[in-house]
This record gives structure tokens, sequence and C-alpha cells, in this order.
């Protein structure tokens, strides 16, 4: 199973970044979807996290700014980024929880794509 992402770039304070994530492979199903987020010098953090019904969860800092969605026949998730701060500049990560033809859940990352939000 891999997982790619897509859609980082540089954008002005104020501006709008998609994101992407597709899962390939040998995928039985897939639970929660989420993207993950790293700047210089700190943790990894969870951004927002979907369930398979559609219940998020988003960290404060980004609430209202912010959209996941995901497609469960695509095995893709999006995370629509408006009124970026600079604050927001980091490596994103997308994250799943996919079973294969294992049993059990595993996470699976993709690569990391940068954001960059200049002031």
């Amino acid at each position: 199973v891999q997982l790619q992402a897509s859609g980082g770039g540089l954008v002005q304070a104020g501006g709008s970044l998609r994101l992407s994530c597709a899962a390939s492979g040998p995928i039985f199903s897939i639970n929660i979807m989420g993207w993950y987020r790293q700047a210089p010098g700190k943790q990894r953090e969870l951004v927002v996290s979907v369930t398979r019904d559609g219940s998020t969860n988003y960290v404060d800092s980004v609430k209202g700014r912010f959209t996941i969605s995901r497609d469960n026949a695509k095995n893709t998730v999006h995370l629509q980024m408006d009124s970026l701060k600079p604050e927001d500049t980091a490596v994103y990560y997308c994250n799943m929880q996919i079973r294969t033809v294992l049993p059990g859940y595993r996470d699976f990352w993709g690569q990391g794509t940068q954001v960059t939000v200049s002031s």
C-alpha cells in the first residue's frame, strides 16, 4: 500500500491551497484518514481527521479555515486550506488506517508535502 500526497506549495498569507492524498494497493478498507503537520523544530501534530462516516476532529488553530473531505470509493482524502497564516507553514503528511489482506488496521503515511505561507 502506498499513499501519494500532492498539492503543497508557496502561498501568501490569506491565500488557499488544496492538498490531496490517494491510497493505492491491496486495500480492504480504510478507517480513519487524517492530515498531520510538522513545523521546523516542532513535533508532528494532528491537524484534522475524518472517520468513515464523516465525523471530523480539527485542531483548534485551523477550525473555520481548513476543511477535510474524503472519497471512500477512490480511497482519497483532501484538505482545503483557506485563510492561510505564516504559522501554518510546515510539512504536511497524510495518514490512513488501512486494512489490507491481513486482519487489523495499520497506519500508513504519505511522503509529506511542503506548505509555505509567506507574510
